[in-house]
């Protein structure tokens, strides 16, 4: 049974190995000449303004956490909605409380992003 999973062991172990090969040989081989410029952080090739342990803030995460939620949305309830006549012929009724409960679930993370004022553009 094991033995049926030794290639798969042998292509994770040589693609660990490339891996591992193409990062060290860049810092051995590759020229390593740092200066004030390019040990700088970038920000869109502007000046950076401030420093590193100023707070963001919390409509970063917002806009960020309404993202995620759209796209798990989108993921799940797109397949379901094109498949949904055969499924609801197949199934009935049980092809669409599943989905409905996902989706109030969902709409739960919008409602605390709503609250929390996230898509307010000020």
């Amino acid at each position: 049974m094991v033995t049926n999973y030794i290639p798969i062991f042998l292509v994770l172990l040589a693609a660990s190995i490339f891996g591992a090969a193409v990062v060290f040989s860049s810092r051995i081989f590759g020229p390593l000449r740092p200066n004030k410029v390019k040990i700088m952080p970038y920000e869109s090739g502007k000046d950076p303004i401030g420093t590193t342990n100023e707070r963001i803030s919390i409509k970063y995460y917002l806009v960020a956490m309404l993202f995620i939620v759209f796209d798990i949305e989108v993921i799940y309830v797109y397949p379901w909605a094109v498949e949904f006549k055969k499924l609801f012929a197949q199934y009935g009724l049980f092809a669409f409380v599943p989905m409905f409960i996902f989706l109030v679930v969902l709409e739960l993370g919008f409602v605390y992003i709503f609250m929390k004022g996230g898509l307010r553009w000020d």
